[in-house]
């Protein structure tokens, strides 16, 4: 029974990049009771304690395409996308980027209420620049996890006092905004035993973090944040362990319609799995994937040993080790 006990206070987060329902995703999601853009990861995703996302869309009825300032993709899916969210039992979705205002406040707002209504925790957009601001609290195995979301996405989206936005952030150590993310993690960690930084930023389709980018990243652990979720570049990127914490600059993309690039590969990445206790960091696993037909699936064979042999190649250059298992890649902390 004690060994019970002691397992029992393990807790197994989840993580993807970015879950885009929209466009022609949209047409897909009511297949199979709604689980068709799952693919095989729904058991993985049930074996996790918890399971935090990038919402890259809208979930809304109504709203207009945004127009006031040039914008070239809209993505918005129909309310019945919370029901694929529940399928994989999202716990947390994060929405400061650069779609959740593709179709204006009104339909921010409807989504907002639509997440509250279903029960699924989330960050970075509010009514207003507080409710924007507020972090996630997600409470499991007596074990509270706190979530906070930033972007550094569409700086005319920012929440105001009474305006309707996203809680945007440049990516700059300048005192004048890092105060923000600094008191931020503070007001979290007054409750949290764990903090997630969760963050859409930088230019797509980029491999690797620039030197700013890591100097950043590193200062937002330095404030004491325990896991950095990173996605926005649509291509996985390594992984950094940072004072026995972990760093995932970018996880890539993980459900979406897009285009793929044939030698970036747009269409790869993992499902990233964080293995911690409230004291420690113990293991990240990585469960490489492929999106096909709109649904993302974990590969074997060929397409296994190249995704890992990609993300081992950037995670040494991170200063990461990373160990090749059958069937997925370990990092030990």
């Amino acid at each position: 029974m004690a060994l019970v006990r002691i397992l029992d206070k393990k807790l197994k987060l989840a993580f993807t990049g970015d879950v885009m329902l929209g466009r022609l995703v949209n047409y897909v999601l009511s297949l199979n009771n709604f689980s068709y853009v799952w693919g095989n990861v729904l058991p993985l995703l049930a074996s996790s304690d918890l399971r935090l996302i990038n919402l890259e869309c809208v979930i809304a009825e109504g709203g207009k395409p945004w127009t006031k300032t040039p914008k070239a993709f809209h993505f918005k899916a129909y309310p019945y996308a919370i029901q694929v969210l529940k399928k994989a039992c999202i716990n947390y979705v994060s929405l400061a980027n650069n779609h959740s205002l593709d179709y204006g406040e009104e339909a921010l707002i409807e989504m907002l209420n639509l997440l509250d209504k279903n029960g699924i925790s989330h960050a970075g957009a509010g009514k207003n620049l507080t409710m924007a601001r507020k972090p996630a609290i997600l409470k499991v195995k007596e074990t509270i996890v706190a979530v906070l979301s930033f972007t550094d996405n569409e700086p005319e989206w920012e929440a105001g006092e009474d305006k309707p936005g996203v809680n945007y952030m440049p990516i700059t150590l300048d005192e004048k905004y890092f105060s923000r993310i600094r008191e931020s993690v503070r007001e979290a960690r007054k409750e949290a035993d764990i903090v997630v930084f969760s963050i859409h930023w930088g230019p797509n389709m980029v491999q690797r973090p620039s030197k700013e980018f890591k100097e950043f990243a590193h200062a937002v652990i330095d404030t004491g944040v325990d896991i950095y979720h990173g996605h926005s570049a649509h291509l996985f990127q390594g992984i950094e362990l940072y004072k026995e914490k972990v760093i995932m600059y970018d996880c890539g993309d993980f459900i979406d319609d897009y285009a793929v690039d044939p030698y970036l590969r747009n269409d790869e990445s993992f499902l990233f799995l964080i293995t911690l206790t409230k004291e420690k960091i113990e293991k990240v696993e990585l469960f490489p994937v492929l999106i096909s037909e709109m649904q993302v699936n974990l590969v074997k064979g060929k397409e296994f040993d190249s995704i890992c042999n990609k993300m081992i190649r950037l995670c040494e250059e991170l200063g990461t080790y990373v160990e090749k298992l059958e069937d997925r890649l370990l990092i030990k902390v």
